[in-house]
């Protein structure tokens, strides 16, 4: 790959420090006014590659690599950064708990008006969003798991006491997050014969056949969805499950925008917890694409690795997690079910996705895309249906103009800038504008599953086209960092792949920046793991050793081992080649194969000097 996830994370981590540290001080907003978002993503283009890349780790001071140490040199010293994070982490939850020690998810900044003459009001600014709870679930685990190490290597009981603090804050956090993900589920049942349901038959029923048909095949694809909704018992999304038995009804779930209006309060068995306030809910009962793969990323990291073997989560957590894990699960399996269904062209392959309320683009068939992804990932896919879904991506990077070059007046580049608009169905109801949310994460949100599906496939082919198309992908957001002030190296200037676009502040957008670090999270989780073998390479690899054993032991036989210094030693080194060679057949058949050759080829270097002294003689 061009794309080299180490040097470009320095380089990021270099530039986030230049342009946060002001002064001395942690300066927090980018472009636009500073939010419970913008921020959290700002502290995850530290945080998550330190605690995701083990050769980025933070938290072990005497172990930090030298060259990660200096690229956050504007943090201190290696015995110094932690501590620092330790402060600004600390800030940041501070910063967003209310004066009743209740987490604040606000979109604030990040809500736009649907009017250009109205702007939102104060209540309807500090509305809870999806994406605020998704995002503190990332960055509480990613520091809850942080302290958990960097506290091992403390003496001094007044940072101790600090990492200590952190540590319950960012747990109350988690836990409110959790709360409102709960509380922002939704399952929208409707009439087969409605206008959404018609919708949803028309972008399932790729083969023409009839109504009735489309829709019997589609309960029964979905039945064990539907039955496991019927479990759904906390939060919001259980009282509309229980019109999935008529036979005439079809039905959506996922995550709304924020939380869902008349969502049940959620009994917490902690007192302190449980006495929070939890706010009323004003969002529209059905799923949103957007804020549903949102929700899925967060959710995927409270049954990660690290977080069941850090032991992350409290017994109240642990709780909440597994009715999230059966809400994820669902959902991912109800819309991967949808995307793929039927027995020829898949629904995901019928390009723009098309929505049940009759909105249609390519970003959305990205979402649905993603979900697919990992809903493949989840069940260990095939490579065929992997390679499908990776030609949608292929398709969906050149139509919106990453791979291909945009044509005068493309509608494709309002992908980018000002990107797709969502109306907020329920937040006018506060005496202000409709809010709508803009998301404009198109290019790093495809190269993200693209690396995802690269180091799923199991065909070496697949894999070496996918990366092709990654490093497509990359070329394209490299010709967007910003260029100039303080937060150079960082993202986002669209005006430098499109020209027709009028360029942005040089302030950096960590809403873009911290997805791009999520794409070299990715990258660099992909160069960890094993290369694929090729059988048809291991096949020639174990040949070659065949021959090369063979050809070694008639050489010991003639009395090689038994001659002066310089063949001893050849032949020792060629014993430990095979040696290791053998070794690598099984993991590495490539380098079993070199090794094999150097082998052979020194062994005839032997043989030809016999045969010329022989025929000197």
């Amino acid at each position: 790959m061009r794309l080299q996830p180490r040097q470009q994370l320095l380089e990021v981590w270099r530039a986030t420090v230049r342009s946060s540290v002001q002064d001395g001080k942690w300066s927090w907003g980018g472009r636009g006014r500073a939010n419970s978002i913008s921020d959290a993503e700002q502290l995850l283009c530290l945080m998550l590659p330190a605690t995701t890349v083990e050769s980025f780790g933070l938290d072990e001071p005497d172990a930090t690599d030298d060259e990660v140490a200096r690229a956050l040199r504007g943090l201190g010293d290696p015995v110094e950064i932690p501590q620092r994070l330790v402060r600004v982490l600390t800030e940041y939850m501070r910063r967003y708990t209310d004066d009743n020690g209740t987490p604040v998810f606000s979109g604030d900044s990040y809500f736009r008006s649907s009017e250009r003459d109205r702007e939102p009001t104060h209540a309807q600014t500090k509305l809870d969003v999806v994406d605020s709870f998704a995002v503190s679930v990332t960055l509480a685990l990613a520091t809850i798991g942080f302290v958990r190490v960097f506290r091992a290597q403390l003496r001094r009981e007044d940072i101790r006491v600090e990492v200590d603090t952190l540590e319950k804050l960012a747990s109350t956090r988690l836990t409110a997050a959790m709360v409102g993900l709960l509380r922002s589920f939704t399952v929208s049942v409707f009439d087969a014969d409605s206008p959404l349901g018609r919708a949803l038959v028309r972008t399932t029923n790729q083969s023409g056949l009839p109504a009735r048909h489309v829709i019997d095949d589609l309960r029964r694809a979905l039945r064990q969805v539907a039955a496991a909704l019927r479990e759904v018992t906390i939060g919001s999304g259980a009282a509309q499950v229980l019109d999935l038995e008529n036979p005439h009804r079809l039905f959506e779930c996922g995550w709304s925008w924020g939380i869902v209006k008349d969502a049940p309060r959620i009994d917490l068995d902690d007192p302190a917890e449980d006495a929070r306030p939890q706010p009323d809910g004003v969002a529209e009962a059905a799923p949103y694409l957007y804020f549903t793969m949102v929700a899925l990323d967060g959710i995927a990291a409270l049954f990660s690795e690290r977080t069941r073997i850090l032991g992350l989560l409290t017994e109240e957590q642990q709780r909440l997690a597994r009715a999230l894990q059966l809400r994820w699960d669902l959902t991912q399996q109800y819309w991967a079910t949808i995307a793929s269904f039927g027995p020829g062209r898949w629904p995901l392959e019928d390009l723009p996705w098309r929505t049940t309320d009759e909105v249609e683009n390519d970003h959305l068939s990205l979402l649905v895309s993603a979900v697919t992804v990992q809903d493949l990932e989840s069940r260990r896919g095939s490579d065929a249906a992997l390679d499908r879904v990776g030609q949608v991506l292929e398709e969906l990077a050149a139509r919106g103009r990453v791979t291909r070059r945009p044509v005068a007046r493309d509608p494709a580049v309002t992908l980018h800038s000002p990107g797709v608009s969502f109306e907020l169905v329920g937040s006018g109801g506060l005496g202000g504008p409709r809010l709508t949310w803009v998301a404009s994460d198109f290019s790093p949100l495809l190269l993200k599953r693209m690396l995802q599906v690269a180091r799923l496939v199991r065909d070496t082919d697949l894999r070496g086209r996918l990366l092709a198309q990654a490093d497509l992908v990359w070329d394209h957001l490299v010709k967007r960092r910003l260029v100039e002030g303080a937060g150079r190296d960082l993202w986002d200037q669209p005006s430098g792949a499109f020209s027709e676009i009028d360029p942005s502040d040089d302030s950096p957008s960590w809403y873009y920046t911290e997805r791009v670090v999520e794409c070299l999270v990715a990258a660099a989780n992909l160069l960890d793991t094993s290369p694929l073998r090729s059988g048809s390479l291991a096949g020639l690899a174990s040949e070659l050793l065949n021959e090369a054993d063979h050809l070694f032991d008639r050489e010991l036989l003639s009395g090689g081992g038994e001659s002066g210094p310089a063949l001893r030693h050849a032949l020792q080194n060629a014993r430990a080649a095979l040696r290791r060679a053998r070794q690598l057949l099984d993991e590495r058949p490539g380098t079993a194969y070199v090794l094999a050759s150097d082998v052979l080829r020194e062994l005839d270097r032997l043989a030809a000097a016999r045969q010329s002294v022989f025929e000197a003689d």
